[in-house]
């Protein structure tokens, strides 16, 4: 497996359906029964120690999670160290088998039973493909993804953590080299990232060797961060020195090493690319497409199935854009708006500091006007902070149009939503308010730092996720904030429905360029007739689109499941619906595959209809 810089992430379920497992309310809210209390206490423990374990191969998500163990080294980047999970998996998968019997075990302690297996199954499944994924490409690299670990999670609270974070800088030449070599290994394999990755990978791992101790201005991120982790510290100035002298020749030498080994391997792999395909274009690529659309929908859909269900979405999305158009008042075509909306200076923000920050604090109000009304749909709010926070330059070329990092668990760290404003001429100010809905509340936030305080459920769940769940839900949350009136204009209200397409036309191009052969131009022009994003935007979609299939389907596909579990209750509860108990029936068992949460609210329902 190709490590990333994530906290570990259980990207999907098996596409066949679970035995169901009924649960009538969130687990953390009612005691557990006691006939089945010591089995179920059982294999919490035996879950969490076996998360405990998987976790110890990563010491990059050991930091994520809070711990200092391994707080000096970097993971394995080798292709080979997918052997090491994998078996571990296994043998986790048979003990626990050997020693539970499901049958004893509580409903929440058996739907992490059956969820546990499933992750494993799906791993297998997965490991056939482990050679696919791109260390490098359009959505990132070790050269930037290093950096950005260590400015945001490696905290320095003693002068062992300082010496840390010198070693982690030295160690990244050996993740360079090893990354260098498995982009050597996938080409010896015909797998070969796509010609346009090329430049912008180039280009954010140098961005990385600017400003001082490099060369002469500013300082890098990098020094800068050690620099006022260090001066933070109540130590001695000479011990300060020191360790300012050691972290400069780190960065100086092994770390700038490693960056330049990344760089001579990205341009001699250049030559060797051939066109912008998608995965039908790799060996056995039809059957890689397969697995990543059942991974990150968890559903048995096929590729013909999402592509129909995106141009069905597309054609409704665009009827109601066109009502809102009307209210609007412009007279003009659909597509002479979204032609307006790109270039007219009334929906952008200054290209400056100024308009910069003005983005900023636009998100943190709509956020905080999701705060106020939030006890009116909600059972249970988080209790980590949330942040809005502009992307660091020097990861600008590769970072995604906006994303969300999760809090830490013991509260250090709060929720990040992060938005890329690189060029303020490319964004468009009327997303502002849907994107922040989605990121931040009451989307990934109300969802992933909610499942991780959860209390009696294990930690592969606490912490891991289901792509079609997670983005389903951020999707959801778009439409949801206009319901509860956070919207205050019609230019807002297109602005989420212009978000609800650009995740109807994934839907389209994701199989498009990956079954269907579409080129990276036709995705594009079909991106452009029918949405109001930018064209830096588009062609940085369409891209991280080719370089990682199937993930693009997972938002619409979880949006569409969760809105018809609502349309469901609300249809057979009638007048005893309450939206906090539903939006509590989803999130209060954390990520699902789609068919389990389906089994979790129809639990809810048949609930309400018998106290009833």
């Amino acid at each position: 497996m190709i490590h990333r810089l994530l906290p570990f992430v259980l990207l999907a379920g098996c596409a066949t359906h679970a035995e169901p497992v009924l649960i009538a309310g969130p687990v953390d809210a009612r005691p557990a029964d006691q006939t089945y209390a010591q089995e179920d206490a059982r294999l919490l423990a035996f879950l969490d120690a076996a998360f405990d374990a998987q976790s110890a191969l990563s010491p990059e998500q050991l930091t994520s999670l809070g711990s200092r163990q391994d707080y000096d080294r970097l993971g394995d980047y080798t292709l080979e160290s997918g052997d090491a999970e994998m078996q571990l998996a296994e043998r986790q998968l048979a003990q626990m088998r050997a020693q539970f019997d499901p049958a004893r075990l509580g409903a929440s302690a058996r739907l992490s039973y059956i969820l546990f297996e499933r992750e494993v199954e799906r791993r297998r499944e997965d490991d056939r493909f482990r050679a696919y994924g791109f260390p490098v490409s359009t959505n990132g690299t070790p050269a930037g993804s290093i950096p950005v670990f260590l400015i945001n999670q490696h905290r320095v609270e003693t002068v062992a953590d300082a010496r840390a974070y010198i070693a982690r800088l030295r160690d990244s030449e050996r993740v360079m080299r090893e990354t260098v070599a498995v982009m050597e290994q996938q080409a010896a394999l015909g797998i070969v990232p796509p010609a346009m990755v090329f430049a912008p990978a180039t280009a954010d791992a140098r961005s990385i060797l600017t400003g001082a101790p490099f060369a002469s201005g500013p300082d890098n991120p990098i020094w800068a961060d050690f620099q006022a982790k260090v001066n933070a510290l109540d130590i001695p100035d000479g011990e300060k020195t020191e360790l300012l002298g050691d972290a400069r020749a780190a960065l100086t030498g092994p770390f700038r090493n490693g960056v330049e080994t990344l760089i001579a391997g990205i341009q001699a792999l250049e030559p060797r690319a051939d066109g912008n395909n998608g995965a039908w274009s790799l060996p056995d690529g039809d059957a890689y497409y397969a697995n990543r659309l059942a991974a990150y929908t968890t559903t048995d859909l096929s590729a013909d199935q999402i592509h129909t269900i995106g141009l069905e979405q597309v054609a409704a999305i665009r009827a109601e854009m066109e009502e809102v158009r009307r209210e609007i008042g412009f007279t003009g075509t659909l597509e002479e708006f979204f032609a307006a909306l790109r270039s007219d200076p009334a929906y952008k923000y200054p290209n400056t500091a100024e308009g910069r920050e003005r983005y900023l604090e636009e998100a943190r109000a709509l956020i905080a006007s999701v705060m106020a009304l939030a006890p009116q749909y909600f059972e249970r709010l988080p209790e980590a902070a949330l942040e809005v926070r502009a992307v660091e330059p020097f990861r600008q070329d590769t970072a995604a149009v906006a994303f969300y990092n999760r809090p830490a668990p013991d509260g250090t760290r709060p929720g990040i939503f992060y938005v890329n404003l690189a060029d303020m001429n490319q964004v468009n100010r009327i997303q502002t308010d849907a994107i922040a809905a989605h990121e931040g509340a009451p989307g990934h936030h109300f969802q992933i730092a909610r499942a991780q305080e959860l209390q009696g459920i294990p930690k592969f769940r606490r912490f891991g996720g289901y792509s079609a769940y997670t983005e389903g839900w951020g999707l959801y949350s778009e439409r949801l904030a206009d319901e509860m009136g956070v919207y205050t204009t019609p230019e807002q209200r297109f602005g989420m429905l212009s978000l609800q397409m650009w995740r109807a036309i994934r839907l389209v191009l994701d199989t498009g360029i990956h079954a269907k052969r579409w080129s990276r131009e036709e995705a594009i022009a079909y991106f452009r007739a029918n949405s109001p994003n930018s064209e830096r935007d588009m062609a940085k979609e369409v891209d991280r689109y080719i370089n990682n299939p199937g993930q693009a389907t997972s938002y619409m596909i979880g949006q569409l499941r969760i809105a018809e579990l609502r349309d469901r209750a609300e249809t057979e509860l009638g007048p005893r619906f309450d939206i906090r108990a539903f939006h509590e029936a989803v999130l209060g068992q954390g990520a699902l595959p789609l068919d389990t949460l389906e089994t979790q609210v129809d639990a809810y329902i048949a609930r309400i209809k018998q106290q009833s």
